[in-house]
């Protein structure tokens, strides 16, 4: 399974957070799966760091960059397909990690049930 994470799964799994869950633990850890995590979901996440709204351990780039994890680039692409999603999430972080996973075929490990109600693939977990 080819496996986006959205960003509150990022931070869950590098904090060992139990809000993470044994499912979604599973899912990642599984070493049959690819995961992805999105420069959106960092750009969410330095931002909310910056406005003092998220705590973050000083080394959680270099954490991040240990885990077994593929970063995925926003392109135009991704871009252009915010346009084709009904008004459903008014988030734009969460709008543009839809718009990725339809565009890479990837499914979102989400808990998040409106991304479900989007014409993509989930795991609500």
């Amino acid at each position: 399974m080819r496996i986006l994470l959205d960003t509150h799964f990022v931070l869950w799994w590098l904090a060992d957070d139990p809000d993470l869950g044994e499912q979604a633990r599973d899912l990642i850890a599984a070493p049959e799966n690819l995961i992805f995590y999105s420069a959106a979901s960092i750009w969410e996440i330095r931002i909310k760091h910056a406005l003092g709204k998220l705590e973050l351990p000083d080394e959680f780039s270099d954490a991040l960059g240990r885990q077994a994890f593929e970063p995925l680039a926003v392109t135009v692409d991704h871009a252009h397909a915010i346009q084709d999603l009904p008004q459903l999430h008014r988030d734009p972080f969460d709008r543009l990690l839809i718009a990725q996973a339809r565009c890479e075929r990837l499914t979102i490990l989400t808990r998040d049930g409106i991304i479900g109600q989007y014409d993509v693939a989930t795991v609500l977990a």
